[in-house]
């Protein structure tokens, strides 16, 4: 396959950046996005140029890592991470347009290369059960429904990618936080801190700047691990339930 690539490069996030066109010629329709990319920077390092920054580690579609907006769409044209895309689903002769996550709470660090430690901070605000929590029996010895484990097990699935951010128009991280929120908010061992951990995750999340909610679906929509929207709703109703609670006291 013989492709044009468009590709956004940006020496720091104090630069303007701009796009980038490379031809590349050899490309086997049997390559991941990111082999393709791989043929590519050892082709510039050939030339000595420098070669495309972009973030990966699993290759497994599962770590999250891989972040890039293709053609418009984040993680491309397929509902699956950008390591899962491959060259199959394109065409001899195509022009591929690939950018980084666009949100001020995700900057760019180098070409395509975005930082989202934002997400960690939600995290450490109260994505977690802590050892001090009470005497809570293990997992094993709760019984739990089958739809509230398998609720939670879909909601668990988040890689924390960022799709969610790239696809919204408001940049907003809710679909994400919510599946945070909903995975051990729905199991017994994360009752204790419920109320608190909304409170707190919502509050880095407002505080790290990402936008507003306004359900378009796009996050859901776009989604590689299909993270549904009834999410959102349920972290809608424990922040309400942790502010009221808080007021009464």
């Amino acid at each position: 396959m013989k492709l044009t690539l468009k590709i956004w490069r940006q020496k720091n996030n104090a630069d303007q950046g701009g796009f980038v066109s490379y031809p590349i010629d050899g490309i086997s329709k049997d390559m991941s996005f990111l082999e393709m990319l791989d043929v590519l920077n050892e082709e510039l390092s050939n030339q000595g140029e420098d070669p495309v920054h972009f973030d990966h580690d699993c290759r497994e579609g599962i770590c999250g890592m891989c972040s890039l907006y293709i053609n418009g769409k984040p993680h491309g044209p397929q509902q699956t991470t950008t390591c899962q895309l491959h060259m199959r689903s394109f065409h001899d002769g195509d022009t591929i347009t690939i950018e980084p996550w666009r949100a001020k709470a995700f900057p760019v660090v180098k070409d395509l290369v975005v930082d989202r430690s934002a997400f960690d901070r939600i995290i450490q605000a109260g994505g977690y059960v802590s050892v001090n929590t009470g005497g809570v029996p293990d997992a094993n010895e709760i019984p739990i429904p089958k739809r509230i484990a398998d609720e939670a097990f879909d909601a668990a699935t988040c890689i924390g990618c960022g799709a969610c951010v790239a696809a919204c128009k408001n940049a907003s991280a809710m679909l994400f936080v919510s599946a945070k929120i909903s995975q051990l908010a729905m199991l017994p061992q994360g009752q204790v801190e419920r109320k608190e951990r909304a409170e707190k995750m919502i509050a880095q999340m407002d505080s790290e700047g990402f936008g507003a909610c306004t359900n378009t679906g796009a996050c859901s929509a776009e989604c590689p691990k299909g993270i549904s929207l009834t999410n959102i709703a349920r972290m809608n109703r424990e922040y309400f339930s942790a502010v009221v609670s808080s007021e009464n006291v």
